[in-house]
């Protein structure tokens, strides 16, 4: 199925090298220019009177598939297929209706003058609204785009809510995989979960050059590397399927992990069948995956680690950024003054519910409003929140119920290298679960341990 759109378009492209040296013949330009690829699109734009730049749009995925579609019912028009019922038919079947056009031998009559005739007002909005999605796809797709940021992850340097124009020329664009989807929309339909793209016409993995390379405490907008497949539902969209797919399971294995590693594949069969059942599933190529922005704290080629909540690269710990945050369990005398609080360090609802407890809260503060909040009176106790709990659960990167992977939590783990373009790194019973998904998701190899 997914060869049947490379084959139309194979097949219009060769009518265009068949049936386009008759009709420049007719428009008074050079006959042999219709059998050279590339040059016949020239000689094409000539005979429509459209500028020579507009080849440079037909090298661009998802805006070229547009292009030809303007240039075939510009070329109906400069031979006299003028009418409406026309247009549509060179626009929406070019390969039967190009050959006839060769064939009709209707006289050439040039481009549609308009300047003692007045558009209608439906064309004139028409024509304006398909330039201005052209433009802006272009704009979008390799130069800048436009984001909002949906977690408070990045709170203290990007706030819930706020917009931000990211640069797609700094470490280089990527070519659009499924470039036949609706202009400026990423992966569904406005207030709904349907796809805004088609998979039948697909392109491979391709990033164009960029203008440099990414820099330690870079602010970086990515795909969700594990958002190749999604629960089908506006609150897990953006969540980690396979996290999602092993908490179900778990809990179909009792809630006992060493259940569910002894033997898995049950348990996974019996949760996916009840969440494709209550919401759906479904995949997604890697450039519809749900975006996501994090600061970049290691690099390709260094190994990182952490130790009580301390970042450590190639072994040397690294300064922390300026505004970073780790979580408080905070006891107050009264509710009024866990009020007073909330409000005096002017913290949101993403840094720390106030409907923990009474007397006590879980916030997200820098160091700068610790020492605030201590300073104060306000608070009896602040005590940073011991993460040791999320040990051996699977919920920490690479998810393997090994006696190393156990004993770490976000505050401690490690070491990881991480691989960079030549790099060799020897494969061990340890570190396969650390490259497994690298190797064969994205690499597309096959991965066997033998022994």
């Amino acid at each position: 199925m997914e060869l049947i759109p490379w084959i139309l378009l194979g097949i219009l492209l060769l009518e265009h090298i068949v049936f386009l040296p008759a009709l420049f013949e007719r428009a008074g330009l050079n006959k042999s220019h219709g059998f050279i690829p590339g040059l016949n699109y020239w000689t094409w734009l000539k005979a429509i009177g459209r500028p020579w730049y507009w080849i440079i749009l037909l090298v661009i995925p998802g805006v070229n598939l547009i292009m030809l579609v303007i240039m075939h019912v510009e070329l109906g028009i400069a031979f006299g297929d003028r009418s409406t019922v026309d247009q549509w038919k060179q626009g929406a079947l070019p390969w039967v209706f190009l050959p006839v056009l060769s064939r009709s031998g209707f006289k050439y009559v040039g481009k549609r003058d308009w300047t003692n005739i007045k558009k209608s007002t439906g064309r004139e909005w028409g024509e304006s609204i398909l330039w201005a999605l052209v433009v802006a796809t272009v704009v979008r797709t390799f130069i800048f785009e436009a984001f909002m940021i949906p977690t408070g992850s990045m709170e203290g340097s990007m706030l819930v809510g706020d917009y931000l124009y990211v640069s797609k020329t700094s470490y280089g664009p990527k070519v659009p995989q499924t470039p036949v989807s609706v202009p400026l929309i990423h992966n569904a339909l406005p207030g709904s979960m349907v796809p805004s793209y088609t998979e039948w016409f697909a392109l491979p993995y391709k990033r164009l050059p960029g203008i440099r390379e990414v820099e330690r405490y870079d602010a970086v907008v990515f795909n969700f590397p594990h958002g190749d497949t999604i629960v089908v539902d506006p609150q897990w969209a953006g969540h980690d399927y396979y996290a999602i797919l092993r908490m179900e399971a778990i809990k179909r294995a009792g809630g006992n992990v060493e259940t569910y590693v002894n033997d898995p594949v049950p348990y996974e069969a019996q949760a996916r069948a009840a969440l494709e059942k209550r919401f759906g599933i479904r995949a997604r190529p890697l450039d519809k995956t749900e975006n996501y922005v994090k600061r970049c704290v290691a690099l390709p080629g260094e190994t990182i680690s952490a130790e009580d909540g301390q970042l450590f690269i190639n072994g040397e710990a690294l300064d922390p950024p300026a505004g970073v945050q780790y979580e408080y369990t905070i006891t107050f005398p009264s509710p009024m003054e866990k009020r007073r609080a909330h409000k005096g360090l002017g913290l949101t609802n993403i840094d720390g519910s106030m409907e923990n407890r009474a007397l006590e809260a879980v916030w997200a503060l820098t160091e700068e409003e610790k020492t605030q909040l201590e300073n104060s009176g306000m608070a009896t106790s602040i005590e940073r929140v011991d993460l040791s709990y999320r040990r051996g659960r699977l919920e920490m990167f690479p998810n393997a119920y090994l006696p190393e992977f156990n004993a770490w939590d976000p505050d401690n783990f490690g070491p990881i290298t991480l691989p960079s373009r030549g790099m060799t790194i020897e494969l061990t019973p340890r570190n396969i679960a650390l490259y497994r998904r690298a190797i064969s998701t994205y690499e597309g190899h096959e991965v066997e341990v033998v022994g």
